[in-house]
């Protein structure tokens, strides 16, 4: 429980598309991008919003599913060759449609300015992941950005992923906070001893509630104060 943490918090580790930004569209087009002329269907936004959160593999895999599934032959060896064509169509894409949740920049800078260690510990792709904060003017405020792929074969919510975040950021999980959106970033938080927060705004497809997070917010410049109650 927060009341027991033995070191005060000074790192928050934020979940990156559902949290701080909304890449669905972005997402949807390079998907769409993909299947065109190959007798596959259109996806919709909602379609791929309900998608997104365990990595792209599994993305491009529901995204094949919902229009028609797999080819035949060597599933995994065609998998790899979809996910390799939607790379190439994400990349340098991806923050065409995508936007930045409404308080996301001045909160940061808050967090920042207060001396708080800023990390994100995202499924998504990390050449991917840097690219979009750049683009969108976020990337600055981190001091570690470790995307899906960063460690070989271990992403949300293995708690590893998380701790190896903390570690870039020179913090303990003892000090730390994960923020997110997901049922994988409960998780990962859980079994790294972290309390986790998770915005309303994201991509989770359940109840809030239903994830047992330590506390939910409204909008993004509610988290200053739900962080205060683990202080």
């Amino acid at each position: 429980m927060p009341n027991a943490r033995r070191q005060p918090l000074a790192a928050i580790v934020f979940d990156l598309d559902g949290t701080l930004i909304d890449s669905a569209p972005d997402l949807q087009a390079a998907l769409n991008r993909v299947f065109a002329n190959t007798g596959r269907r259109s996806l919709s936004v909602e379609e791929v919003t309900g998608m997104i959160g365990d990595g792209v593999e599994k993305l491009v895999a529901r995204a094949l599913d919902a229009t028609g599934g797999a080819s035949g032959g060597d599933e995994l060896k065609e998998l790899s060759a979809w996910v390799s064509q939607f790379l190439d169509s994400y990349g340098g894409h991806g923050a065409d449609l995508t936007r930045v949740y409404p308080g996301v920049p001045e909160t940061l800078k808050r967090l920042r300015d207060e001396g708080w260690l800023l990390g994100v510990c995202t499924n998504k792709p990390q050449a991917a992941s840097i690219e979009v904060l750049e683009k969108l003017g976020l990337y600055g405020f981190f001091g570690a950005v470790l995307g899906g792929d960063a460690l070989d074969g271990v992403r949300k919510p293995d708690p590893r992923h998380l701790v190896a975040t903390l570690e870039a950021l020179k913090a303990a999980p003892e000090a730390a906070v994960m923020v997110g959106d997901l049922g994988n970033d409960v998780r990962a938080a859980r079994a790294a001893g972290l309390p986790v927060i998770l915005c309303r705004h994201g991509y989770a497809r359940v109840p809030l509630e239903e994830l047992g997070a330590d506390a939910v917010i409204d909008h993004f410049t509610d988290l200053p104060a739900a962080l205060a109650r683990f202080a």
